[in-house]
C-alpha cells in the first residue's frame, strides 16, 4: 500500500503523478509490465517527453484486491497532493472523487462514466475528472456472445464470473445470457478476490451444470487471469473473456477494447492537463479500436474447432 517511484529532483518541473488500482501489484504498474497496456502507457508518456525519473514522479498504490483498502489509498494519495491522480478502475474513480475536488483525475477503464455516476456528460465532464471508457457501452456483450456461440454452438448453461464492484458489467451480462435463451447456472460476486473464492466458484458453477463461461474484465479478475485460466481449463469449460491479457494467459478467446489503444489515450489526457487544461474541459474517450483474440492451443485442448468464418475476424491468434 506504499507508494514507490520517487522521481529525481531536477531543475526543470518534475510532475508528481499518483496512479491506483485496486489490485495490481505496485510492480506490475510499469514500462517493464508484463500487461502490455501499462508498456503502452508508459511509451505514450515518454513520447509525450513525459520521464519518470527525470521530469516525471510517479507514486504507485494498490488496494491489494481488498475493497477495504480503497479508501485508504485514495486518501494517502490525495494527502500527498499530487499534480495528478490516474485511477485505473472507476471504482477507485469514485473514491478519488470523494476525496478530492480540486486535484484533476484522469479515470481509465470505466463502462459507461456517466451511468456509473463520475460525469454528467461525456462531453463535457465538468469538474476534475475526466478519463477513457474500456468500452463503447454494455451492448458489446451481445456481440462477445455472438462470436462465442459461433465457437461453441451447443451453449446451453452458462456461468458468469464478475465482481461486486463492477454491477454494470454484470447485469449486461446476465442480460445477454437471457436474450439468448441460455440459462445463468453460476453468477458469482467475487468480492474478496482470493483464490479460495474463486476456487469455490468453479466447483459450485461445475455441480450446476455449466458447459460455458463469461467471465468480465474487472481488474480483481485481470489479476487473477491465471488462476482463472488454469480452472477454466481444470473444469473444461470454455470461456469468453474481456481482454486479451487472459488469452496471452491461456485462455481460449477474447473480445474487447485494445487497452494498448485506450491507456495510449489516457496518457494524451495527462498531457493536456499537464500543459494547462482543465480536466472538465476535456471530453471522455470513447474507444473506437477492438480486438478479438483467439487461443488455438486452448481450442484444441478443449476439442474445439475454430470456424473459418470466426478465423477470419481474428485480430491475433495465439499457440
Amino acid at each position: 500500500m506504499l507508494p514507490i517511484g520517487a522521481g529525481a529532483q531536477q531543475s526543470t518541473k518534475v510532475y508528481r503523478i499518483a496512479l491506483l488500482h485496486p489490485s495490481h501489484p505496485v510492480t506490475e504498474i510499469t514500462e517493464s509490465s508484463s500487461l502490455p497496456y501499462y508498456r503502452a502507457f508508459f511509451d505514450e508518456l515518454r513520447r509525450l517527453r513525459y520521464v519518470d525519473g527525470q521530469n516525471l514522479s510517479i507514486e504507485r498504490y494498490s488496494g491489494e484486491g481488498r475493497v477495504e483498502n480503497y479508501t485508504a489509498i485514495a486518501q494517502t494519495a490525495v494527502a500527498r497532493n499530487p499534480d495528478l491522480l490516474v485511477a485505473i478502475t472507476p471504482t477507485i474513480a469514485r473514491t478519488l472523487k470523494e476525496a478530492t475536488s480540486t486535484i484533476p483525475i484522469v479515470a481509465l477503464t470505466a463502462s459507461d462514466p456517466v451511468v456509473e455516476g463520475l460525469v454528467p456528460n461525456l462531453a463535457h465532464p465538468g469538474g476534475n475528472l475526466t478519463g477513457v471508457s474500456a468500452e463503447p457501452g454494455l451492448e458489446i456483450w451481445g456481440k462477445r456472445f455472438q462470436l462465442f456461440r459461433e465457437v461453441v454452438p451447443t451453449i446451453s448453461k452458462v456461468g458468469l464470473l464478475a465482481v461486486g464492484t463492477n454491477p454494470q458489467e454484470r447485469a449486461a451480462m446476465l442480460q445477454t445470457a437471457e436474450k439468448a435463451g441460455v440459462r445463468v447456472v453460476g453468477s458469482a460476486l467475487v468480492d474478496s478476490g482470493s483464490d479460495a473464492d474463486y476456487r469455490r466458484f468453479f466447483v459450485a458453477m461445475s455441480k450446476d451444470g455449466a458447459d460455458a463461461l463469461f467471465v468480465d474484465g474487472s481488474p480483481e479478475n485481470v489479476t487473477k487471469r491465471q488462476l482463472i485460466v488454469e480452472l477454466a481449463a481444470e473444469f473444461r469449460l470454455p470461456a469468453i473473456y474481456a481482454s486479451r491479457s487472459f488469452v496471452e494467459a491461456g485462455g481460449l478467446m477474447a473480445y474487447g477494447t485494445d487497452l494498448v489503444d485506450t491507456f495510449r489515450q489516457g496518457a494524451r489526457s495527462i498531457d493536456k492537463i499537464l500543459k494547462g487544461t482543465k480536466p472538465g474541459d476535456i471530453p471522455y474517450y470513447l474507444p473506437t479500436k477492438f480486438e478479438l483474440v483467439i487461443n488455438l492451443g486452448a481450442a484444441k485442448a478443449l476439442g474445439l474447432t475454430i470456424p473459418s468464418s470466426v478465423l477470419s475476424l481474428a485480430d491475433d491468434l495465439v499457440d
